[in-house]
């Protein structure tokens, strides 16, 4: 597969306990992105963040977290990018999704 050097970075930030259809946000995201064959996606998991209703999730010991913040990264085309976002506007209840410019360097298998 083939990524144009001027591909798109597409990031998008949930919590670890969204759902959709009663599974992990973030796994049906990079399920959905390897079934409409998009070039790759990861999904990270955070330590501390806070979003838009400012409530801080944290990984430290004494205070467990069990809603940390995850983000997705999905990097390819503008074109198969924009075909995935719509998919997003039905999945994304909360959060934050950007999309920037990539300069992609290689891509190997």
């Amino acid at each position: 597969m083939k990524i144009p050097e001027d591909g798109k970075l597409l990031r998008i930030f949930i919590g670890e306990t969204d759902k959709w259809n009663g599974k992990p946000l973030y796994e049906e995201i990079v399920i959905l992105a390897k079934r409409m064959g998009l070039a790759g996606a990861t999904a990270w998991k955070g330590f501390m963040g806070f979003g838009r209703k400012s409530h801080m999730h944290t990984a430290k010991l004494l205070r467990l977290s069990e809603d940390l913040p995850v983000v997705v990264e999905i990097v390819d085309s503008e074109e198969k990018i924009g075909k995935f976002i719509p998919h997003l506007d039905a999945m994304v209840k909360e959060g934050l999704v950007t999309l920037e410019k990539a300069s992609v360097i290689m891509y190997r298998a």
